[in-house]
């Protein structure tokens, strides 16, 4: 399958961004999908996962209560939506689909398809 992300961009601390994960062709509904982020200089940190149903969410303590990750179903997108963005939400953002881990396994490994990258600054 392949993913397209979009809806980054630069936005002031405490702002908000919407980003999107299209799929042309296969449907979204067939996998679990993740949301990583990579700064520069660090490692690819999980974001968020949601489960096939789009029923069962799971989120890093660092966004909790700040995100939400759901299925836009009938667009075949899974979107996140960001509030109160801080300068440490600064990272390239990509989403990953698979088809058979949980929705609970924050391991980047075990996602087979992934995204270009959307690039999120937050300006202090």
């Amino acid at each position: 399958v392949q993913l397209q992300a979009s809806g980054g961009g630069l936005v002031q601390t405490g702002g908000s961004l919407r980003l999107s994960c299209a799929s042309s062709g296969r449907t979204l509904r067939n996998y679990v999908m993740g949301w990583f982020r990579q700064a520069p200089g660090k490692e690819r940190e999980f974001v968020a996962t949601i489960d096939r149903s789009g029923t069962v969410t799971y989120y890093s303590d660092s966004v909790k209560g700040r995100f939400t990750i759901y299925r836009g179903n009938a667009k075949n997108t899974v979107d996140l939506q960001m509030n109160s963005l801080k300068p440490e939400d600064t990272a390239l953002y990509y989403c990953a689909a698979n088809r058979y881990a949980s929705v609970y396994d924050t391991r980047s490994t075990v996602y087979d398809y992934w995204g270009q990258g959307t690039q999120v600054t937050v300006s202090s």
